[in-house]
């Protein structure tokens, strides 16, 4: 029985991370690298950098000149506002931006990426081995991600004993 209870709370755990995060709208707001020989990086033109995380776990990319698609998953920690991020194999078309451009930049740093925080309607997304940041900023009009309750007394996550 405690079994079969501790993975229903697995199981509930996973929707719930992906549920916060499916079907939302993501505009790239910088790249904060963790090197001092790397500046921040911010994009010429916001409007031009979208993502876009769908329920069925594929994710869908405006960067620049380029399209990209792929998929994501996610995986929340005790707090559901942050957690364990990977995007699966990402396909892109190759069309050649004109600089100033960080299309190929983030499509070659997506593999790399391993955890999400969200905060003030924001998402950073971070890089393994402290690589970087990417931080995105919810569409406006379109769908953001759901409130994250903190802590339980608020409706936030609740441990359940297991006897």
């Amino acid at each position: 029985m405690a079994i079969a209870l501790i993975a229903i709370t697995a199981d509930s755990t996973h929707a719930d991370s992906q549920a916060v995060l499916a079907g939302t709208h993501w505009r790239l707001v910088e790249f904060q690298s963790m090197s001092d020989e790397v500046a921040t990086r911010v994009p010429h033109d916001s409007s031009l950098y979208l993502m876009q995380l769908n329920a069925d776990g594929s994710v869908t990319m405006q960067l620049d000149c380029n399209r990209a698609a792929g998929s994501w998953a996610a995986r929340a920690s005790d707090n559901p506002a942050n957690g364990r991020f990977e995007f699966g194999p990402i396909a892109a078309t190759r069309m050649l931006c004109p600089p100033p451009s960080m299309d190929e930049f983030v499509i070659a740093q997506a593999q790399y990426v391993r955890g999400y925080l969200l905060k003030d309607s924001r998402l950073y997304l971070s890089l393994m081995a402290d690589g970087g940041i990417f931080v995105w900023e919810a569409v406006p009009g379109k769908a953001s991600p759901t409130a994250v309750p903190a802590s339980p007394e608020d409706g936030g996550t609740h441990k359940v004993p297991v006897s």
